[in-house]
């Protein structure tokens, strides 16, 4: 007897082999449509990637219309463990339908996670696949720089210890500051920015739209870089543009 694959949390899919996913996660939508359009029979109002993409939607990722994708009669629902809410996870498991959810915190597990959804959906390992693997393996590095990241202001949120985006940075050099935090994602006093012992502030664009007029003028005593939220914190066919996005924009 097979042996059922696992996704990030564990559970085990004994469903079919899906001929129908609604993908609650922008960064796996592009993914399953770039692999093979013809699967995707659902997606959020978020998922942007790949252009043009032509699909009924179900609303967001943290509050997605669970009839409407009750009513897209999926095979199969892809969801994330951080972008999607348990209990949204819950209502579709109760109705009968299979969730595959996925949780890497770092690029080796995001790559292995891949890999998993996609031999879940009975697709060989596709060639963007392979090329982020071979990208990944040996990525560009700048000089050691010490960074933060802000993911939003009012309140000031930063990425801490464990996140997928801290793992892309190290990889390609830059040391988050705020790695050794207890939580994940710290929370700053309104003044606090200009006194932490960064060189460097990462202004991604998602999910909070940082720009030069907005988000540097906190942070006065290190340089502003603004990087891609897509580059930074997707995994899928964005990771094998993602390290030379990435480190032409830490430079730029």
């Amino acid at each position: 007897m097979t042996t059922p694959l696992l996704d990030d949390r564990g559970t085990p899919y004994g469903g079919v082999l899906p001929r129908r996913v609604v993908s609650l996660v922008p960064s796996l939508t592009e993914a399953v449509a770039v692999t093979d359009a013809s699967l995707l029979a659902g997606a959020t109002d978020w998922c942007t990637h790949p252009a043009g993409l032509d699909v009924p939607r179900v609303g967001g990722t943290k509050w997605p219309d669970v009839a409407r994708v009750l009513d897209l009669a999926p095979d199969l629902v892809i969801a994330n463990a951080e972008e999607n809410r348990e209990e949204d996870v819950a209502a579709l498991r109760a109705a009968g339908i299979p969730v595959w959810v996925t949780a890497p915190a770092t690029v080796e597990e995001a790559l292995h996670s891949l890999g998993r959804v996609l031999a879940v959906l009975g697709r060989p390992e596709p060639d963007w696949l392979v090329r982020a693997r071979a990208v990944w393996a040996d990525p560009p590095r700048l000089p050691d720089v010490s960074a933060a990241v802000p993911i939003w202001r009012r309140p000031w949120m930063v990425l801490g210890r464990d996140t997928f985006a801290g793992d892309v940075l190290a990889r390609l050099g830059v040391r988050n500051v705020f790695a050794g935090h207890a939580d994940r994602y710290p929370r700053l006093g309104r003044d606090e920015p200009a006194g932490v012992p960064a060189e460097l502030v990462v202004f991604p664009d998602e999910p909070y739209a940082f720009s030069p007029d907005d988000g540097p003028e906190a942070w006065p005593q290190a340089r502003p870089a603004f990087v891609s939220g897509r580059h930074l914190t997707w995994y899928g066919p964005s990771l094998v543009d993602a390290p030379d996005v990435l480190v032409r924009q830490l430079t730029g």
